[in-house]
């Protein structure tokens, strides 16, 4: 069994869980996901099937779209809703539509940002959480994030008793954003304290909440033989690169893995990027400029060596 389900993840699992459930329901151990969720968080989780997981990093790479709710007045040790309390702002009056719009729009581009405490970060071969259960302190490194657009999408709810204010928004990003750490610089921005209240992921990998399908369905669908139906092809998941088709002959060095020039592919250049050959319409290789041995093309992933696999 080989391909790429899009799963729709329900909250209270881990990804973890689901890429354990779906080893039983499937029956095989060829399983792995593309990109964590959180255990309050539901949404798209791509998972990669067989011989799919040979391209789940290129499901990785690939932006992400989600919704979810930003409130003021408080931040968490976590980031969002489940953690503990550790700072509080509480606000005497709202902010205007038009601040919280400006300080969302200070958010978008290349901007930086600082992995939550509560994440898994490496740093001197632990992860941040390790650091963060065992109260220890670490400095952590500063990342890159790509925000396509970052955009509130309800108006605030100003609740004076508890002094806080919350909105939904929606989010297009890179591979690496921390929106809980997003939801947090919201707040910098403002100049209080805050947190991700909510949050779900609309699309990933090129799949959206539509096209996903729940642990419950692909159980159905395995039990009444249907599971096909609910796989994507591995094709769907290098979509992305330029697409090359190869004859008989050059699939032959294709599948030993040779390095080949770039004019055997058809090409008047080489490549700035790693392309997808296709033998008989299936992926079978990504192939990338080679570093050292200029105008030649050498396998970055071997993805089939026969077609009838």
């Amino acid at each position: 069994m080989d391909g790429i389900l899009p799963l729709w993840k329900e909250r209270g699992q881990t990804s973890h869980d689901c890429v354990f459930k779906l080893r039983k329901i499937l029956h095989t151990k060829k399983v792995g996901h593309s990109g964590t969720l959180d255990p309050d968080v539901d949404g798209v989780l791509p998972i990669c099937i067989g011989k799919g997981t040979k391209v789940v990093e290129y499901l990785v790479d690939s932006g992400k779209i989600y919704t979810g709710e930003i409130t003021l007045g408080f931040s968490t040790t976590t980031e969002d809703r489940s953690g503990e309390v550790v700072e509080r702002t509480p606000l005497t009056k709202p902010f205007t539509t038009a601040e919280v719009d400006r300080a969302m729009a200070s958010l978008t581009g290349e901007i930086t940002q600082i992995p939550p405490m509560y994440s898994a970060v490496k740093v001197n071969g632990k992860r941040l959480y390790e650091y963060a259960r065992a109260n220890e302190e670490v400095q952590r490194p500063k990342r890159q994030a790509l925000i396509h657009s970052f955009e509130r999408i309800s108006d605030p709810i100003f609740d004076e008793t508890s002094g806080t204010q919350s909105w939904r928004f929606q989010v297009s990003c890179g591979k690496g954003t921390y929106i809980r750490t997003l939801a947090v610089d919201t707040g910098a921005a403002l100049g209080v304290a805050s947190h991700m209240s909510d949050l779900t992921r609309l699309a990933s990998g090129g799949f959206t909440k539509d096209q996903s399908v729940t642990l419950a369905e692909v159980r159905e669908a395995m039990e009444s033989g249907r599971i096909n139906e609910l796989l994507q092809p591995i094709e769907y998941g290098v979509s992305g690169f330029p697409k090359i088709a190869i004859d008989e002959k050059l699939w032959q060095n294709v599948k030993n893995g040779m390095p080949l020039p770039y004019h055997s592919f058809g090409l008047q250049e080489p490549p700035a990027s790693p392309v997808a050959l296709f033998y008989q319409d299936k992926v079978v290789s990504i192939y990338m400029p080679h570093q050292r041995k200029q105008g030649l093309l050498k396998p970055a992933k071997v993805i089939r060596t026969e077609i009838g696999e």
